[in-house]
């Protein structure tokens, strides 16, 4: 289970890179495709570290940094590939897969800021509740982290391109678009738990070897 996880973590990383150039809106507000996906990496290193621990949570948090500069450097050479004349595409191609030096700096420090400071938050709450709380663990960590990301991602990205208000709102809107997705993903989080766990004690059973 720890090997899935850890899977589905970077994957949903990388996805999150590639799809990020996408808008979308509900109502009034407009939001990067991304927020749909990136959000369920707060709930997948909260597993990670109820199960597995503290450290299995920060190494989870560490590959998923490398396997995104691994990600771009590869997006970025195929980018730079020349295009066979039969490749209609390429302007386009480059549309959609390159991104600003800027918005790739808002990423990559907004992720490593915010996913360490869910795992501290995350395993402060654990010492002092035990395996209690879990929702309580998972939504907090989570709810503190994600204000730290939108922050920084968006005031790296947009700052001075954009007035101070629509910055605050864009940072506002994504902020309570997380908020709600955590809240809603909280009984998923103990699902994967019960599921991490117990294959954990089955895999360390004396009758499994």
């Amino acid at each position: 289970m720890f090997v899935y996880l850890n899977a589905l973590f970077v994957g949903l990383l990388v996805l999150s890179n590639i799809i990020g150039v996408k808008l979308f809106s509900i109502g009034e507000f407009v939001l990067p495709a991304a927020v749909i996906v990136y959000v369920i990496t707060y709930l997948i290193t909260d597993v990670v570290g109820e199960v597995y621990g503290k450290e299995a949570a920060k190494k989870t948090v560490q590959a998923g940094f490398f396997t995104q500069l691994i990600a771009l450097i590869f997006l970025f050479i195929a980018i730079k590939l020349p295009a066979a004349p039969l490749f209609g595409n390429q302007q386009e191609f480059e549309t959609i897969l390159s991104g600003s030096v800027r918005v790739i700096l808002a990423s990559l420090l907004s992720y490593l800021a915010s996913q360490h400071f869910d795992v501290f938050i995350f395993h402060r709450l654990k010492q002092k509740h035990g395996d209690n709380k879990l929702w309580l663990r998972n939504n907090a960590s989570t709810m503190a982290s994600q204000f730290i990301d939108t922050s920084i991602f968006i005031t790296i990205s947009f700052i001075g391109t954009v007035p101070i208000t629509a910055l605050l709102g864009m940072i506002a809107t994504q902020y309570v678009f997380k908020l709600v997705v955590a809240i809603v993903d909280t009984p998923i989080t103990y699902l994967l738990v019960r599921i991490a766990r117990k294959e954990r004690n089955t895999s360390e059973s004396p009758l499994s070897a």
